[in-house]
């Protein structure tokens, strides 16, 4: 089975950089990192958070990686970048599939964003707009949905 091409991944790095970046309060370093997972999770009213692991050391094109079971982050995260692993956790299936940088992801991302980091509602999808980005703004962790048959 093949994936489907992340067709607004590079658009969602630059949107990033560009509009979310200047919002982020610092780094956080990964002990904290961890303990943050659990406790946005839990606010969330979600159990079983993915837990935090080391990025390995040969990993040298990313800042983090993310699935609906770990986090993978350096010793060191700016605090956005860890809400933007954080979103690919949340949107993950129940097989551990994703929709990468797709409409579900930026949903719960921005959903992470307004709440975490309090980047205005309006400035932050019209940012998301002007960038040319799907986004589904009701998005919810497609675990949480039942199984159809």
């Amino acid at each position: 089975m093949s994936r489907a091409r992340d067709t607004q991944r590079a658009r969602v790095y630059a949107w990033e950089d560009r509009f979310v970046a200047p919002f982020g309060g610092g780094a956080v370093g990964f002990a904290q990192a961890a303990r943050m997972v659990e406790a946005i999770w839990a606010d969330l009213g979600l159990r079983y958070p993915p837990r935090v692991e080391p990025l390995p050391a040969q990993a040298r094109r990313r800042l983090a990686d993310a699935d609906r079971m770990r986090l993978r982050l350096p010793e060191s995260v700016p605090d956005w970048v860890l809400l933007h692993e954080l979103a690919h956790a949340l949107s993950a299936t129940h097989d551990g599939q994703s929709d990468g940088h797709g409409a579900r992801f930026l949903g719960l991302y921005a959903q992470l964003l307004i709440r975490y980091l309090r980047i205005p509602e309006e400035a932050l999808f019209s940012s998301i707009a002007e960038a040319g980005l799907r986004v589904d703004r009701a998005a919810r962790p497609p675990f949480l949905d039942p199984v159809r048959a």
